[in-house]
């Protein structure tokens, strides 16, 4: 079950993504309006686990509702739209969107999306899997979702953080774009796709780039990422 708000100025959409998620037992709200949306999204009552959000709406643009959202809170946002230019949709994952997807669009893969957005969100993890993550000077709590680095708290998007979990339990070893992609986003990778890519950028301006003088999270060219590990680099050197 997961509160979705949606924020799209066709009727006839909304009704349409009510029909397919609401089977998949998630309780849907729409709003026609950028302002209504994001006004509903920050009220106590709102508490909604994802909003599928268009950009182009009547007032307030979905860029702007998205600004202003992550100015607070960190709820997990699907864009969908049809603005199917490159530099929008780097645009709206630069600004903390969770996903883009393009309109028309297939709903099996909204769900998909969908699913693995509330999935990697409502904190179920493994119950062997270490609830406190601890690499060089960052640290990551996988129940309160808090990332201290040096002891102070770092904010991040949804999927920064699901990105991070991933390099941080893989510390010292490559984890590849199509597993980040898969792991967190849910879906394979297209040759154009940048979308990991972004994100890992923005991951790595909030962090930092290097710890020490040890680069944080190296880049593997045309392999994936590698979240270096502070313990093992002192014992032997990573060879890349």
């Amino acid at each position: 079950m997961g509160r979705i708000l949606v924020i799209d100025d066709d009727t006839e959409l909304c009704e349409l993504l009510t029909d397919y998620l609401r089977p998949e037992g998630m309780e849907i709200t729409p709003v026609h309006d950028g302002e209504q949306g994001l006004q509903l999204a920050v009220s106590e009552e709102g508490h909604y686990d994802l909003i599928i959000l268009d950009i182009v709406l009547p007032g307030i643009d979905g860029f702007e509702v998205l600004q202003r959202l992550r100015s607070q809170f960190d709820t997990p946002v699907l864009v969908l739209t049809a603005l199917d230019e490159e530099v929008d949709r780097i645009r709206a994952l630069e600004m903390g969107a969770d996903g883009y997807l393009l309109k028309p669009f297939n709903p099996r893969e909204l769900i998909a999306r969908a699913r693995a957005i509330l999935r990697r969100t409502k904190g179920r993890h493994d119950k062997y899997a270490p609830k406190k993550i601890s690499v060089g000077d960052t640290e990551l709590d996988t129940w309160t979702r808090v990332v201290k680095r040096n002891g102070e708290w770092v904010k991040l998007t949804s999927v920064e953080f699901s990105f991070l979990e991933m390099l941080l339990r893989a510390a010292g070893h490559v984890v590849t774009h199509d597993q980040l992609a898969e792991g967190v986003l849910g879906r394979t990778l297209t040759a154009s796709d940048r979308s990991v890519n972004v994100h890992l950028s923005s991951l790595r301006k909030k962090l930092g780039h290097k710890f020490g003088e040890i680069e944080r999270i190296k880049t593997v060219r045309g392999v994936g990422y590698i979240h270096m590990n502070p313990t093992q680099l002192d014992k032997k050197a990573i060879s890349l």
